[in-house]
């Protein structure tokens, strides 16, 4: 009789932990369904679903994605669901942050292995998400969502950012330079600083501004290598005149993949710094930079047409190539940009930033980006 009921109960046993699996693969399926239709780009939109025992456990920037999960597992039994919605009130109010490095590397994962996906220079303004181990999932202004190390950003409260936005602040313009522990170049350095990172004025000595960091370090710039915010921020929309100065600025500055910095650019981060450090915020990444903007003709069929590139494109212009038509094949991701110049001339980073020609013709040709060239986009409109 005890041999049959330690039997029945395994058999139980077992039919529960089948059920849990079953209902757990449903959920699954369906947050995998919901992540499709309503975040797809995990750039812009972070929703994560974990199980413990019975709890499901979902977190989302999106109240749209939990609502649907909301509906469409309503039918499923024997779980306990817990649904957050970012920020997290973990944080306590403390959902906004400053990036606190001349340039801090942001992670796909909270983990330094993770793949770089983008940087956030001095000054950047985020919306903190939550903390996970050591890091923070930030939003950029660029809406871009990334993992960075708690020690790059200080965080606040709302308060405490209303305030940093009414200070008068500093933003430095030459392309690399340091601030001091003193008004004396010789004296201790704080930290190296590149073109646009941004600081908090806090007084004047001599030829030096004071200037205070996010983590409250104090430190010592040269006037000369910067500038008054108040003053950059009211600058007239840039011309492509402008644009291209900037870009032909970082020519020579290697390949780096996620990097927005004079330090290194990907090829998207270097057309995004190219217009940042002229006061305009595009998208993060080629993909996303391509949905943006007036469109302009440069294809006849799915082929480039050097001709209506050469009469429809305008210096500042964007172009977006896709290494699928390597392998004959129309359309695809797109995997690459480049900013127009004029003449059949583009500046890119592909190795390094250097100008290249879609002429055939041109001791600078560059025949395998004119064989996937896709579309192209205008930003100065």
């Amino acid at each position: 009789m005890m041999k049959r009921i330690l039997i029945l109960g395994c058999l139980l046993n077992f039919a529960v932990s089948l059920k849990a699996q079953v209902d757990t693969a449903a959920i699954r399926t369906v947050s995998n369904q919901i992540k499709k239709e309503f975040a797809p780009d995990k750039r812009s939109v972070y929703f994560n679903i974990q199980f413990k025992g019975d709890t499901v456990f979902a977190e989302s920037t999106s109240a749209q994605v939990l609502e649907a999960l909301n509906n469409q597992s309503k039918d499923f039994k024997g779980f306990v669901k817990i649904n957050t919605l970012l920020p997290s009130n973990k944080l306590a109010g403390m959902e906004y942050g400053l990036a606190n490095l001349s340039v801090c590397n942001n992670r796909a994962a909270p983990q330094n292995a993770a793949e770089m996906m983008t940087q956030m220079i001095l000054g950047t303004p985020v919306q903190v998400l939550k903390k996970q181990g050591g890091y923070y999932l930030v939003r950029t202004p660029d809406g871009y969502l990334s993992w960075t190390d708690a020690t790059a950003v200080s965080i606040m409260d709302k308060t405490a950012f209303e305030e940093w936005k009414k200070s008068k602040r500093i933003i430095f313009t030459s392309d690399f330079g340091h601030a001091f522990s003193k008004a004396d170049m010789n004296s201790f350095r704080v930290s190296d600083l590149v073109n646009g990172n941004i600081l908090v004025l806090t007084g004047e000595e001599k030829a030096y501004y004071q200037v205070l960091f996010p983590d409250k370090r104090i430190g010592y710039i040269k006037k000369s290598d910067a500038k008054l915010f108040s003053s950059w921020i009211k600058r007239p929309n840039p011309s492509a005149e402008a644009i291209l100065a900037t870009a032909k600025t970082l020519i020579g500055v290697p390949y780096l993949w996620g990097g927005t910095s004079i330090k290194g650019v990907d090829c998207s981060g270097f057309t995004k710094t190219s217009y940042f450090l002229n006061g305009i915020i595009i998208p993060r990444d080629a993909s996303q930079q391509a949905l943006v903007g007036a469109d302009i003709p440069v294809l006849e069929g799915d082929s480039i047409s050097l001709t209506k590139c050469l009469k429809n494109l305008k210096a500042g212009d964007l172009l977006f190539f896709a290494a699928a038509k390597l392998k004959e094949t129309s359309g695809g991701k797109i995997t690459h940009t480049a900013i127009y110049m004029g003449n059949g001339e583009f500046i890119q980073s592909a190795g390094m930033v250097r100008i290249n020609s879609l002429k055939p013709d041109a001791a600078n040709f560059d025949e395998r980006e004119s064989k996937t060239l896709v579309s192209a986009k205008r930003f100065l409109n």
